[in-house]
C-alpha cells in the first residue's frame, strides 16, 4: 500500500465516521426540536441527554478531517477552498451559532427551547451543506476564469444530482438518528418515546433507501465516470443493502427484555455497517481523484517525508484519543444510570 492511499483512507475514515456520528447528532437536535411541546413522551428530553454530551465529540472528527486534508493534501486546499468557500463559510458559521447555543443553554436554562430550534434547523441546514461538497467534486461544477477556479452555481442549483445528494443527506440523518435515539429510549425505560422514535424510523428506512437508489440513478447521468466505476464494487453494495434489511427487520421485531438479543441495539449496529459498507464502495470507486478530473491523491500530496512525521503524530494522537472515545461510550451510551436519568 502506497504514502498516498494510507492518506487518502485515513482521511476517508474521518470522513466516514464524522459523517455517522453526526447524523446522529444532528438529528438529536432536529428531535429536539419537533418533539418540543410534546413533553409525555419525554421525546425531547431523550435527544437533550443524547446531545449533550456528544456534539462537543463529534466536532473532534471534523477538525481532524480539515487538519488531514491541509497536511496530507494541500494540493487540494486551494482547489477545494476556492470552489467552497461560501458554503464552507455558511458551515461554520451554523456550526458556531449551534455551539454558542449548546453552551449557554447549559449555564443559563430560559435558552433551553431556543437550544432545542437552533439544533433542529441547523440539524437540517449543515447536513445538506456538508453533502454537496461530494456531487461538486465529482466534475462539471467548477469553470475556470482567468485562471480562478469558480463554483457554476446556476448549474449546481438546477442539478437533479445534487439536490438527490441533499435528500440522501437528510432522510440518512433522520433516519440514523431516529434510530439510536430509539435505542437510547429503550434503554432509558421511556417507553413512549421508543415507540415514537421507532415509528419515525420505521418511515425513514424506506425513504432513505429510495433516495439512495435516486442518488445513484441521476449519477449515471450527471457522472458516468464514477457510477461506472462503483458499479465494479456492487458486491459491496449489495452487502450494505443486504445489512440494511437486517437492520430494518430487528427495527420491525417487537423487542422484550427478556430476550438476550437487544434488537434495538441490533438495528443500530446493523444500519451502521450498511453506511460504512456504501461508504466504502463510493470511496474506493472515486479514487485517484479528490476533484474529477482536477485534482488526484498523487497530484496533491505532501511531501513523503513530511507525511511519515504526521502519520506517526496521528498513531500517537489516536493512542490516546481511543481509549477516551472508550469510556465516553460506556459512561454516556451504555451507563444506564445516566441513561436513565430524568
Amino acid at each position: 500500500m502506497t504514502d498516498t492511499i494510507i492518506a487518502i483512507t485515513l482521511l476517508w475514515i474521518f470522513v466516514v465516521i464524522y459523517s455517522v456520528a453526526a447524523s446522529f447528532d444532528f438529528g438529536a437536535g432536529f428531535w429536539s426540536m419537533i418533539y418540543l411541546n410534546r413533553e409525555k413522551t419525554k421525546a425531547t428530553s431523550i435527544a437533550n441527554r443524547y446531545l449533550s454530551p456528544s456534539w462537543e465529540v463529534v466536532n473532534v472528527f471534523i477538525v481532524l478531517i480539515v487538519v488531514a486534508l491541509v497536511t496530507f493534501f494541500p494540493g487540494a486546499t486551494y482547489t477545494l477552498g476556492s470552489v467552497l468557500l461560501i458554503p464552507g463559510s455558511l458551515v461554520l458559521l451554523l456550526m458556531l451559532i449551534r455551539s454558542a447555543f449548546m453552551v449557554f443553554s447549559h449555564l443559563i436554562h430560559k435558552y433551553d427551547k431556543t437550544l432545542s430550534i437552533v439544533s433542529g434547523i441547523t440539524g437540517i441546514l449543515v447536513p445538506a451543506l456538508l453533502i454537496s461538497v461530494l456531487p461538486v467534486t465529482q466534475g462539471g461544477f467548477i469553470q475556470v476564469t482567468n485562471g480562478v477556479e469558480h463554483l457554476d452555481w446556476p448549474l449546481f442549483f438546477t442539478s437533479p444530482h445534487v439536490y438527490a445528494y441533499i435528500g440522501l443527506a437528510v432522510s440518512s440523518t433522520l433516519f440514523l438518528s431516529s434510530l439510536l435515539l430509539a435505542d437510547y429510549s429503550y434503554v432509558a425505560g421511556a417507553q413512549q418515546a421508543f415507540s415514537v422514535y421507532r415509528r419515525d424510523a420505521t418511515l425513514l428506512g424506506p425513504i432513505t433507501l429510495l433516495m439512495a437508489v435516486l442518488t445513484v440513478v441521476t449519477m449515471n447521468i450527471e457522472a458516468t465516470w464514477l457510477y461506472d466505476r462503483i458499479l465494479a464494487y456492487l458486491p459491496w453494495l449489495i452487502a450494505s443493502v443486504f445489512f440494511f434489511f437486517v437492520g430494518y427487520i430487528a427495527l420491525l421485531l417487537p423487542p422484550h427484555r427478556r430476550l438476550m438479543l437487544h434488537l434495538p441495539r441490533v438495528a443500530v449496529v446493523a444500519i451502521t455497517i450498511q453506511y460504512l459498507l456504501a461508504s466504502y464502495a463510493y470511496g474506493a470507486a472515486r479514487l485517484p481523484y479528490i476533484v474529477y478530473p482536477h485534482v488526484t491523491i498523487e497530484s496533491s500530496f505532501t511531501h513523503p517525508d513530511t507525511f511519515h512525521a504526521l502519520f506517526i503524530c496521528y498513531l500517537v494522537g489516536f493512542a490516546i484519543l481511543i481509549p477516551g472515545f472508550i469510556y465516553f461510550w460506556r459512561l454516556f451510551m451504555k451507563d444506564e444510570q445516566y441513561v436513565r436519568e430524568k
